[in-house]
């Protein structure tokens, strides 16, 4: 009766009447209602949330944790996520659980504190276990973090967080976890809070009156420092660390923590502990090796403010004991290794100043003299002059241009012989794409195989299309041919059609009406693509062919014409009839560039007597390839290119081909786009092989959003395809690469220089339009400089000088002018140091002379500007003049 009683009980959710039966139970009589219990929560976890259910929830979830007489599922049950949101109060459970043993309740506890902070387990229940058990504090991250918020909130007991956590038994402990515990930084940022009753005061406060063992508290923080995180996590901890104000001793103690610090850490936990370790030497409680050591690392930082620091420091010490010369210049000319020049002079001048001070013996003059191989070439030869090193002759400063191999065309394999073979690479092209070679293959490996033995194709890709979305769908369900309709889906739509996944009725209508979707800048491009899959598809279900016609010889997508000739020789004697998209694209492939052999073949593809023969033939010994004319428009900071129509790609084209030859408008058919996100962008320039700037133009809007909204990734993907591609690199293509070097994310600036340097290995980059798009571009604040400045350091870091200087003598003399017009500087002033600096080194690395409009103008002006002193270092190299 006890147990139906309870039953009704928590039905009722009367929980405090449940809690009373629940003290007159044996063990046994509560394992025998447990049952019922879970066919009751089962029955509540399938009834809807209302009043009504939700009633019963706290009075199951006390029961429940009672009737478990195993700690583990006690704790499952007291967890469970249906029990999340409606539990039995803190106070309730601890009633009901109260009367078993220690070393249970123990058990519960640390398997209830080892949950995830998700499960939402009262840190009061929790806490309540702890003292009713009597065992050890848990100290896993849910428990410090359910700690940490019950002793910040001010709700709880009052006054002050250094008076609560006076009141706490396990103050020490939950302290020490507390720097441990990497899950409850983020909670720390906020409830650490601010003024004299914050978290950071009253550890402060602890740690001085002896609550807290204040050398335990301030290991602990500067270990968490040392392991390092997000910049805001650790200036949590080290606000926390100048709380306690380490005396002189205590930072003495550490000194090799300081050490890693300053030379690893992020740039506010290194400044810290550069000030402290820079008082300790200015103090003399600091080695000469020591301090070697600090700055051999610190000087290798980015961080400009530190570095400079760190020179201002060396020279303080060197100023106070030039003893210290032998052990501490071979540190600081670490510093000429550094990629602002500016740092290198100023290293360099400190050398300048001690050197006198070096002793005979011991090797540091050797060890600079190694490193002023590092130095700019203008410093460098000041360098060794400084150390009497006899100089070489200044054109030996001049280094050859480094640039990468120019990329060779690779032919593509046959397709795959067997259909083993060809259901491995479809599944690897479904899994993770594929380049231009792969994908022709594999495409033409369907069309063969489907020819020769459709039965036995079926039967190899079998368990590969068993994973398509399209497949075994509801034909009543018309989503696969609406979504097949409006766009190809690469291969997909073979397989589709290959599998009669997709009707044959959607098939020949995206055959003969192109796409449902409207038109945009990539439309010429997507579309002919997918009329050439539909028509694959369609005939593989009506009238296979044999083989594809467009199937490139090379992975650019460029076809040879003998091949193509031999190919439609081989049609003629199957009487096999072509695909209208399939021959179509094998036009705009075949090479034309070599007019002997062209027209060779054309003579061979006239004497077919076919009309395709015909076709060919006229193509071949047609003037081609050509570009259409284009314009230059502005479209607010962007600026964009229009193309006229290309007449040659008309008239007997399919129309889903014409639109390559359209003409391309800037404010026209842009405003709606379906590509966005689409992955076979990469394909593209395949499509008219011989013509990049056809491509280059209808993404170039895509490319100034890298520039100009942040995009992601275009640039990435498409710059270095567009730049081994075959055929003009004009106009588009160097906006491009213009809009890719002043992207927003790094890895598609470089991608962009990747680009900008295959360009120029292959002769192709055009250095003064590059420069002068860059200028206009940043003139209309399309592009910044502080990115174009990375992009153009990366460039010139892999060893391309010279090509880097053409670019800067194109780009500078706008900026200069700029700067001039005014007058106070302001905004051009902003950013230029950098580019003048960069075009410094490459002056005197590529041995460049001569004069740079408006660049003596700005040398000549007053002050002491990074742009000013550069525009004076880059005049003294232009002269080729020795550095002061």
């Amino acid at each position: 009766m006890s147990g139906e009683a309870l039953l009704k009980a928590v039905r009722a959710g009367r929980t405090v009447e449940a809690a009373g039966l629940l003290d007159g139970m044996t063990d046994g009589e509560r394992r025998a209602c447990l049952p019922a219990l879970k066919e009751l929560r089962k029955e509540l976890r399938s009834a809807p949330w209302n009043a009504a259910s939700r009633v019963a929830h706290p009075a199951l979830h006390a029961a429940g944790a009672a009737c478990h007489t195993g700690a583990a599922g006690a704790a499952t049950w007291i967890a469970g996520v249906d029990m999340r949101w409606s539990q039995a109060s803190p106070g309730v459970l601890l009633h009901v659980l109260g009367d078993r043993e220690t070393d249970w309740l123990a058990d519960l506890t640390h398997r209830l504190a080892a949950r995830p902070a998700t499960s939402r387990v009262p840190f009061a229940l929790v806490s309540g276990l702890v003292a009713l058990s009597g065992c050890e504090v848990p100290t896993t991250d849910a428990y410090v973090r359910g700690w940490l918020e019950h002793i910040g909130g001010s709700w709880h007991g009052g006054g002050t967080v250094a008076q609560r956590l006076r009141k706490e038994p396990h103050v020490s402990v939950m302290v020490t976890a507390l720097f441990e515990s990497l899950e409850v930084t983020s909670q720390i940022a906020w409830l650490f809070g601010d003024g004299p009753g914050s978290w950071y005061s009253a550890l402060a406060e602890l740690s001085e009156e002896g609550t807290l063992d204040r050398k335990t508290v301030l290991d602990a923080c500067v270990a968490r420092l040392l392991r390092g995180g997000a910049p805001a996590d650790q200036r949590v901890f080290l606000r926390l660390l100048s709380s306690l104000a380490p005396t002189r001793d205590e930072e003495r103690e550490r000194t090799a923590d300081w050490t890693v610090l300053a030379c690893q850490a992020v740039p506010t936990v290194a400044g810290y502990a550069q000030s402290v370790l820079a008082s300790l030497a200015l103090d003399g409680e600091l080695t000469s090796r020591q301090l070697a050591e600090m700055s051999s690392g610190v000087l290798f930082r980015t961080e400009k403010k530190l570095v400079r620091a760190q020179l201002v420091l060396l020279g303080k010490v060197l100023k106070r004991d030039p003893s210290t010369a032998d052990v501490l210049l071979p540190a600081l000319a670490e510093a000429y290794g550094h990629e602002d020049t500016e740092v290198q002079e100023r290293a360099l001048k400190l050398v300048e100043r001690h050197v006198t001070a070096l002793s005979d013996s011991g090797g540091a003059r050797e060890r600079l003299g190694e490193l002023t191989a590092d130095l700019s070439p203008g410093l460098r030869l000041r360098a060794q002059r400084v150390l009497g090193i006899e100089s070489p002759d200044s054109a030996s400063t001049v280094q050859e241009e480094v640039l990468p191999p120019v990329p060779e065309r690779a032919r593509l394999a046959a397709a795959p012989e067997s259909v083993t073979e060809l259901a491995e690479e479809v599944s690897a092209m479904l899994a993770s794409g594929g380049g231009v070679a792969a994908f022709e293959r594999t495409l033409d490996g369907l069309v063969r195989h489907a020819h020769r033995d459709r039965d036995a194709l079926m039967e190899a890709l079998g368990p590969v299309v068993a994973r398509c979305w399209w497949k075994d769908r509801d034909p009543s369900y018309p989503v696969v041919d609406r979504s097949f309709r409006e766009s190809a889906q690469g291969l997909e739509v073979v397989l589709a059609a290959l599998f009669e996944g997709v009707g044959m009725e959607t098939l020949h209508a995206a055959v003969q009406q192109g796409p449902t979707s409207g038109n945009c800048h990539h439309s010429a491009l997507s579309r002919a693509l997918d009329a050439r899959l539909w028509e694959a598809g369609y005939r593989l279900r009506t009238d296979p062919m044999p083989f594809l016609l467009a199937t490139p010889t090379w992975d650019t997508g460029l076809l040879e014409p003998d091949e193509l000739v031999e190919r439609l020789t081989e049609y003629r004697r199957l009487d096999a009839r072509p695909g209208t998209a399939d021959f179509a694209q094998a036009l705009l492939r075949v090479r034309r560039d070599d007019r002997a052999t062209a027209e060779a073949a054309a003579a061979r593809a006239r004497a077919l007597g076919s009309p395709e023969g015909y076709r060919l033939a006229q193509w071949l010994t047609a003037e081609g390839p050509l570009l259409p004319t284009s314009r230059r428009r502005t479209s607010g900071a962007r600026i964009l290119l229009e193309l006229g129509e290309l007449e040659e790609i008309q008239g007997s084209f399919p129309k889903e081909f014409r639109l390559l030859g359209r003409p391309l408008t800037v404010f026209k058919d842009h405003s709606y786009c379906r590509h966005w996100g689409v992955t076979d962008q990469w394909y593209w320039p395949a499509v008219v092989p011989g013509r990049r700037e056809l491509v280059a133009a209808r993404l170039l809007r895509d490319m100034s959003m890298a520039a100009v909204e942040d995009g992601r990734m275009v640039a990435a993907m498409l710059l270095p395809l567009l730049a081994e591609a075959d055929g003009t690199a004009g106009e588009a293509l160097h906006l491009c690469l213009a809009y890719g070097l002043g992207a927003r994310h790094p890895e598609d600036r470089l991608a962009a220089v990747d680009a900008l340097l295959v360009l120029a290995a292959r002769g192709q980059l055009d250095a003064a339009r590059l420069g002068s798009d860059i200028g206009e571009l940043v003139r209309r604040d399309a592009l910044k400089k502080s990115r174009l400045a990375e992009s153009i350091r990366t460039a010139a870091a892999t060893g391309a000088y010279a090509t880097v200087w053409s670019v800067l003598l194109g780009l500078l003399p706008a900026l200069l002018a700029d700067l001039a017009a005014d007058g106070a500087g302001g905004g051009a002033v902003r950013g230029l140091g950098e580019l003048l600096a960069i075009a410094a080194d490459c002056a005197e690395r590529s041995g460049a002379r001569g004069d740079l409009a408006h660049l003596a103008g700005t040398a000549e002006r007053r002050g002491s500007s990074k742009a000013v002193i550069q525009a004076r270092r880059l005049r003294t190299v232009l002269r080729g003049e020795a550095a002061a």
